[in-house]
C-alpha cells in the first residue's frame, strides 16, 4: 500500500490500495490502467472540488484517474450549468418527463427496487462485462459508500411511484459529479436518462453549482458520445479543460471547440 499526496491546494494524503492494469471495458483489445485512491478523511468541498479539476472519478471509498499507457482516449467532460441552454429535442424530453415523472431527492442507500433496476439495465442494454457478477453487497459498496457529500436522485412514474431512473451525485462546493445513472430500458422511449442529466442541470443551476460533471467522453466509444450533446462544455485534454460550444449531431461526436480554459 502506497502512500500519495497530491499536489493540489486542499487536497489530503491518500492511500494508492490497487493499481493494476486491465481490459479497457469501452475501447476492445486495449489496457486499462486507472490506480484506486482512497483519501485517509471524508473530503471536504473544496477538496472534492480540487480533485474533479485534475479529472478524478468516484466509485466507492475510492478515487481513480486513468493513466493507461500509450492512450489518452478518456477525456474528464463537464457541463457548464449556468450557461447550458437546452436543444429543442431535450426541451421535448423536459416536457414529457414534467408531465410522466416526479423526482425524489434521497441518501444513497441499498434497496431491492435500486439493485433489480440496475441489473435490468445492465442486462437489457448489454452493458455486462464478460465475468462481471453483481450482488446486493457490491452494488451498496459501488453506491451507497462514498468519501464525500452524495445523494440520489430518483426520477419515479407519477402514477404508480415506480423507479424508473436513479443518479448518483457527489457534492462539491462549485460542482456536481455524475457518478452513475441507470434507467429502465422498458421506458426508452421517454428517455429517462437524457431526462435526469437535464433535471440535474437545472438543479445545479437553481442551487448555485455551476459543473455538472458526467465522468468520461470517449470519442471511440459509442455508449459515452451522448455526452457531447450538452453545451456548452469542458473537456480536461493534454491538461487543460478546452471549452466546446456547439453540439454534436445524434449518433455523432464532433463538436466545435472555442477555447483553452486553463483550469
Amino acid at each position: 500500500m502506497e502512500v500519495h499526496r497530491p499536489a493540489a491546494e486542499g487536497v489530503d494524503d491518500e492511500l494508492i490500495v490497487h493499481d493494476e492494469p486491465h481490459d479497457c471495458p469501452y475501447l476492445p483489445g486495449r489496457q486499462m490502467r486507472a490506480p484506486l485512491r482512497m483519501p485517509v478523511r471524508f473530503l471536504s468541498e473544496a477538496a472534492f472540488d480540487a480533485r474533479l479539476r485534475a479529472g478524478d472519478r468516484r466509485i466507492g471509498p475510492f478515487l481513480y484517474r486513468t493513466e493507461c499507457p500509450g492512450c489518452v482516449a478518456c477525456e474528464p467532460i463537464r457541463v457548464d450549468a449556468n450557461a447550458f441552454e437546452p436543444s429543442a429535442s431535450q426541451r421535448r424530453v423536459l416536457r414529457h418527463g414534467d408531465a410522466r415523472f416526479r423526482i425524489a431527492i434521497e441518501e444513497p442507500s441499498y434497496a431491492p427496487e435500486k439493485f433489480l433496476l440496475y441489473e435490468r439495465h445492465k442486462l437489457l442494454r448489454g452493458l455486462a462485462q464478460e465475468g462481471e457478477s453483481h450482488d446486493p453487497s457490491s452494488y451498496e459498496g459501488a453506491f451507497a459508500r462514498s468519501c464525500v457529500s452524495t445523494f440520489e436522485l430518483q426520477v419515479r412514474d407519477r402514477d404508480d411511484d415506480r423507479l424508473v431512473a436513479l443518479s448518483i451525485l457527489d457534492c462539491g462546493h462549485e460542482a456536481v459529479s455524475a457518478v452513475y445513472c441507470f434507467w429502465d430500458p422498458r421506458d426508452a422511449a421517454s428517455s429517462p436518462g437524457t431526462y435526469a442529466i437535464l433535471r440535474e442541470l437545472l438543479m445545479c443551476r437553481d442551487a448555485g453549482w455551476r459543473w455538472l460533471y458526467l465522468g468520461l467522453y470517449i470519442e471511440g466509444c459509442r455508449p459515452m458520445r451522448y455526452k457531447a450533446r450538452y453545451v456548452p462544455h469542458e473537456r480536461l485534454i493534454g491538461g487543460r479543460w478546452v471549452r466546446f460550444v456547439e453540439s454534436a449531431p445524434r449518433g455523432g461526436a464532433r463538436c466545435t471547440r472555442q477555447e483553452d480554459c486553463g483550469d
